[in-house]
């Protein structure tokens, strides 16, 4: 989403001032930037902007001895996602951001039946748990819309679809643009996303989570040095 360019009219005489009155007004007024937190699709009503969780599977223990990716397949329709989760372990048809995915928590060399491989986003360190949960959302931010500072008790991993997202950690920041390699924050790390550059960021989201554990919870004991900032 680009800004439109002031246009200031010339102004040949008049009171001291008036020449910034009209340069002031002639400037786009930039909403302040608004914390959000995550909630349910069904729950967003006629809101676009934010972050909508649009599926949790449940999926048990999870194997040890090789390392596990998350995979993001395309697909034409609901029914083609469906079809190939029903014939994949720990698949998960969504549909978010007005497409449909099948969203696939497996090993590297794994390979979805049909659709279009858009990312592999990997390998995703796992907290020590006896039952995992894969929460799926969508993050739809504006410039200098930002998160709560928070954790969760799991990986955290992002593919962003279009504009960027930069990401502030105590252990420094980094951003993700459009069509990028996926980034991911290991689990009990605090956070703060932000939307930045020029345009609306939509990134689709997976927090591979300890199942008996709340999904986020506010984290108090660290403050952003603002290294997100616009």
């Amino acid at each position: 989403m680009s800004l439109p360019i002031p246009v200031t009219p010339r102004v040949r005489s008049g009171p001291p001032g008036w020449r910034l009155a009209l340069l002031l007004m002639a400037v786009p007024v930039i909403p302040a930037a608004a914390q959000t937190t995550c909630e349910a699709v069904a729950d967003r009503g006629d809101r676009t902007l934010g972050c909508f969780i649009t599926a949790r599977e449940e999926l048990g223990s999870l194997p040890r001895d090789s390392a596990l990716y998350w995979h993001i397949t395309s697909y034409p329709t609901r029914e083609a996602a469906a079809t190939a989760a029903a014939k994949a372990p720990r698949s998960t048809a969504v549909a978010s951001l007005e497409r449909h995915w099948l969203f696939t928590i497996a090993s590297a060399r794994w390979r979805a039946a049909g659709g279009r491989r858009v990312a592999r986003i990997g390998p995703l360190p796992l907290v020590d748990a006896q039952a995992f949960a894969a929460v799926y959302m969508e993050g739809v931010f504006q410039p200098g819309m930002h998160s709560v500072v928070h954790r969760h008790p799991g990986v955290e991993a992002w593919y962003t679809l279009e504009g960027a997202q930069c990401l502030e950690t105590p252990e420094g920041h980094m951003t993700q643009r459009a069509g990028g390699p996926g980034v991911l924050v290991r689990g009990g790390l605090p956070m703060q996303l932000t939307g930045v550059g020029t345009g609306i960021r939509r990134s689709l989201v997976l927090i591979l989570q300890d199942a008996t554990q709340p999904r986020s919870t506010p984290a108090t004991d660290w403050t952003p040095k603002g290294l997100c900032r616009p």
